[in-house]
Formats: structure tokens, sequence, C-alpha cells
């Protein structure tokens, strides 16, 4: 499905044409969660992995192990209750990642509606890196693009407006009376 040439930008009146290899056997994975807290800078935390066996049967995507490591590791670094409004993922509503959220008073999960990726911040996320560090690059191997979206989600994580734009482009508002029990 990969075409033989691809097209980028270049001087006026002349188009260079690069070639492609073909597909890469390698796939990549990330997953990232927005962090909004009223009063305080909005942070993204985001874990990429690499899946280099995916043909030979190892799994093609984020397990349930995975987003379960990703929320503690957020728990730690907020140092606060997470109340996490996912998708309906097949892996986010497995009957073992809702078992660890029953066991931890720490997180609370509530699902968005079917096919409403409008109202997930994330989806912004993946907007800006397609639009600012993906456009116009032609990735010679894997590893450069991992390195490229590392380098791009580093810069979204230090321009918090960026991630507040995220929120504000789903129509949602954190409620501060419920982020804050008295």
């Amino acid at each position: 499905m990969t075409p033989p040439t691809s097209r980028t930008w270049s001087r006026r009146g002349t188009t260079p044409v690069v070639r492609v290899r073909g597909r890469s056997q390698r796939r990549i994975s990330i997953a990232a969660l927005t962090c909004y807290r009223p009063g305080e800078r909005s942070r993204l935390i985001y874990r990429p992995i690499i899946h280099r066996d995916h043909k030979v049967g190892g799994r093609r995507s984020f397990a349930w192990t995975d987003y379960r490591d990703l929320l503690i590791t957020a728990h730690r670094q907020l140092g606060r209750p997470i109340v996490l409004a996912w998708d309906n993922l097949n892996v986010h509503r497995d009957a073992r990642m809702r078992a660890f959220a029953d066991a931890h008073d720490w997180l609370t999960i509530y699902y968005l509606p079917p096919y409403a990726p409008q109202l997930n911040p994330v989806e912004g996320i993946w907007s800006l890196l397609r639009r600012r560090c993906q456009a116009n690059t032609h990735f010679t191997d894997p590893e450069h693009l991992m390195r490229t979206l590392r380098r791009g989600l580093r810069e979204v994580q230090c321009r918090s407006d960026l991630i507040d734009g995220c929120l504000t482009g789903t129509g949602l508002t954190p409620n501060p009376s419920e982020l804050n029990p008295q």
C-alpha cells in the first residue's frame, strides 16, 4: 500500500521525488494522557512502544498491562487521584482493566460515547504532531520516526497552552467542584 514514490516541498518549479523502499515490518504505538486541574499547568504523559516482533505472533498494540503501567506512572507523577475519560477501545474495556480500576480508589473511569473522537483531547495532540513534526518529513527508518515523535511530544509537553487548546477544542471543561472534593 506504500507508493513507490513520495513528493515533498521544494523550490518553486522543482518537485523532488524521493524513493520509498517499502513498508517497515515494525509497528509503533503511543499512548498518552492529557492531565488537567484548575489552577495548575496542564500536563501530557505519554509512553511509546516499538513492536519489533508483531509479524511472528507478538502483540501489535498496547496490552492492558501497558495501560495499567501508564496509569500507575501518571498517578505517581501527579500525586493525586485520576479521573479518566476513555474511548471505547477494547483494551480500555477489558475486564482485567476494570478490575484494576475497581481495586484502586485513586482511579475513576468514565467512558466517552461510541464514535465521538471529537470529545477526546488526545486526538488534538495527534493532530498537532501530524501538522508540526511529521509534516513534509521523509523518515529514513523507524528509529528516525520515533526520535521525531519524542521530540514533538516533548515540545507539546513544554507548552501547556497547546494542551489546554486540545481540551478547549472538545468543548469540555473540567468542573472544579468535582475535581476538588471538600
